[in-house]
C-alpha cells in the first residue's frame, strides 16, 4: 500500500515533529507551513504571524503499520490542546493547535477524538481545516531537537485517550 499523509500543527513545529519521528509507523516528516495566504513563506515571515501560516509537520506513514486516528491521538497527547493563541511560551496565530485532513474520514476521526475529550471537560482550541499546500522550513530547522541533542521543552506526552 502507498504511503499516506497528514499535517499537524500543535505550536513550535520542532517539537512535534520530535514526538512523531519517533512513532511506529512513521516512514518521514518535514517542518515547514500551511494554512496561509502567501506562497513560499520564510520562517522570518511566518513568525510575525502576519501571514496566516501556522508552523505545522506534515507527517509520511505506512497505512499498513499505522493509521490516522493513532497519529491525531499523539498529537492531542503531545501539546495542550485547550491552549489559545499559541502553545507554551511560544504566542501567536502561527502556533495554533489545527488538524488540516485530506478527506471526509479523517476529519471525522479527528472530530470523534476532540468529542472525547470535550467529554473529559477539556474546552478544545484545535480546528479541523482541510489541508493547503504545505511549505517547508529551512534545512535548519528540520529534526531540529534530533540535530541538537536535545528534547522539547514544550511538548511534553500525556496520555490522554484510553
Amino acid at each position: 500500500m502507498e504511503h499516506k499523509k497528514a499535517i499537524f500543527a500543535s505550536g513550535c513545529f520542532w517539537g512535534t515533529q520530535y514526538h512523531f519521528n519517533k512513532a511506529h509507523g512513521v516512514v518521514s516528516s518535514r517542518v515547514g507551513f500551511t494554512g496561509g495566504k502567501t506562497d513560499s513563506p520564510t520562517y522570518e515571515e511566518v513568525n510575525t504571524g502576519k501571514t496566516g501560516h501556522v508552523e505545522a509537520v506534515e507527517v509520511t506513514y505506512d497505512p499498513d503499520a499505522t493509521n490516522f486516528e493513532t497519529l491525531a491521538k499523539l498529537f492531542f497527547e503531545t501539546h495542550d490542546p485547550t491552549q489559545r493563541d499559541g502553545q507554551g511560551p511560544d504566542k501567536g496565530p502561527q502556533y495554533h493547535s489545527v488538524i488540516f485532513y485530506d478527506d471526509d474520514e479523517d476529519r471525522k476521526v479527528a472530530q470523534q477524538l476532540i468529542n472525547i475529550l470535550f467529554r473529559k471537560h477539556m474546552d478544545v482550541a484545535t480546528k479541523l481545516k482541510p489541508a493547503q499546500p504545505f511549505w517547508p522550513a529551512g534545512e535548519e530547522h528540520q529534526h531540529f531537537y534530533d540535530k541538537n541533542g536535545e528534547v522539547p521543552y514544550c511538548h511534553v506526552y500525556t496520555k490522554l485517550f484510553d
